[in-house]
């Protein structure tokens, strides 16, 4: 159940017993949600020269419902009103019949660069000659992947110019199933490097995946009833601030930093890379020569708006930290996410709902009021204020719009 009534208003271990009965959670895995889900020793083998931990609020977002299904949704962010839009947008979607979703397979590319070929194209065409070939000895390096029905789909070869002469880029399109895959890919590539430069006679330096993962896409559709979200002038307001983002750079930066403030938060807390899906987000929102936001929204011929976004989803639910970190597990299970499409899903709607709930408070209140009044919380807390006085303080200055240190501890020592 993703519709929680009152969750904000609970105590923060309150509301981890309720995700945690509706998500059968475990007791080891309800401490590793509440502690952060791994010991110093088990961070010293995870990365390099190890001192300590770093941890990062972990909440969840309420109210989404996925192709027909209800999900509570983790999300690791210092970012105050992240949650609270999520959350607010995926109720406002749920009139209009919520997210549907749709993924295609997740194919990721290995990259590998030939250079010093005297014949570029006669080497492109006999690189494509022996794509089948090529293919089996790459799937050779992953029998594991092949077994569970992934391995190498397809191959494509180009030449490129460079300020160092034409090469020969070749792309090996492999299924990585559940995995986010560079391990897999990487592997294969390297491995080929050799067979390559016989087959051409150039010599191979780049053999790595890349992050532009274009070929696994994500995608989300809602509908936002008018009469949910403030009437038809929000609607316009929303449809002209998209069209903006559409052509204008300067504003498809923030206006995809609202759709990565959700999916870079879901990320985390699932263990997965975060900068291989934000760059791959950013990618492709520049793919055709010039960056354009992810997410588009339309008037449809009822009066509603109409929100559908697309974008890279590299993510995996086996291997790396994923399978490592006890806490990206439980958050997995309190999404109920079975396989990588899952959770590719669940970003494209995620990401969706943030940047509905941005653009709605642009085109109404303004985006400064509900992040103020939660950024006043830390303000006071930064002032020295305990307990119930945190709210006190924090709901006086956001009344003001005098949310800083100074006035914090004013209003503290009046209040005392």
């Amino acid at each position: 159940m993703s519709r929680i009534s009152g969750l904000y208003r609970l105590s923060a271990s309150d509301r981890l017993k309720i995700v945690a009965e509706n998500s059968g959670l475990s007791g080891d895995e309800v401490e590793a949600m509440k502690t952060g889900g791994i010991t110093l020793d088990q961070a010293d083998k995870m990365v390099e020269n190890v001192l300590g931990l770093f941890a990062v609020p972990l909440g969840v977002a309420t109210n989404f419902v996925i192709d027909g299904r209800e999900v509570l949704i983790p999300m690791a962010t210092e970012e105050p009103s992240v949650i609270a839009a999520a959350s607010n947008g995926a109720r406002m979607a749920i009139a209009g019949g919520g997210f549907v979703t749709s993924t295609t397979q997740p194919v990721m590319r290995a990259l590998i660069q030939v250079t010093g070929v005297e014949d570029p194209y006669g080497a492109r065409q006999a690189i494509l000659a022996r794509a089948e070939e090529i293919a089996g000895r790459a799937n050779e390096r992953d029998p594991m992947l092949v077994s569970h029905g992934g391995g190498v789909v397809g191959l494509e070869a180009e030449v490129v110019a460079s300020k160092r002469g034409p090469m020969v880029v070749v792309h090996l399109l492999v299924d990585c199933r559940d995995a986010m895959g560079a391990n897999a890919v990487n592997t294969m590539a390297e491995a080929l490097a050799p067979f390559i430069e016989e087959i051409t006679g150039g010599r191979v330096y780049l053999r790595i995946i890349s992050n532009l993962a274009d070929l696994r896409i994500a995608r989300a559709r809602a509908v936002f009833l008018a009469e949910e979200i403030g009437g038809p002038e929000v609607v316009d307001a929303i449809v002209m601030a998209s069209a903006l983002a559409e052509v204008d750079p300067y504003r498809a930066a923030t206006h995809n930093k609202g759709i990565m403030n959700g999916v870079t938060a879901v990320t985390m807390a699932t263990g997965n890379d975060t900068r291989a899906i934000e760059a791959g987000a950013h990618s492709y929102a520049a793919r055709g020569g010039a960056y354009r936001s992810l997410s588009v929204y339309e008037k449809n011929r009822d009066g509603d708006l109409v929100g559908s976004i697309e974008l890279p989803a590299a993510v995996g639910t086996v291997g790396g930290a994923t399978r490592v970190h006890p806490g990206a597990r439980a958050n997995l299970k309190v999404m109920g996410i079975i396989c990588a499409d899952d959770l590719g899903r669940v970003l494209a709607s995620v990401g969706l709902a943030q940047n509905f709930a941005a653009l709605r408070a642009l085109a109404t209140e303004g985006i400064q009021r509900g992040h103020m009044s939660l950024h006043a919380r830390n303000v006071a807390v930064q002032a020295g204020a305990i307990g119930d006085e945190i709210e006190s303080v924090a709901s006086k200055m956001a009344a003001e719009r005098r949310i800083n240190v100074d006035r914090a501890k004013e209003l503290l020592r009046d209040g005392r």
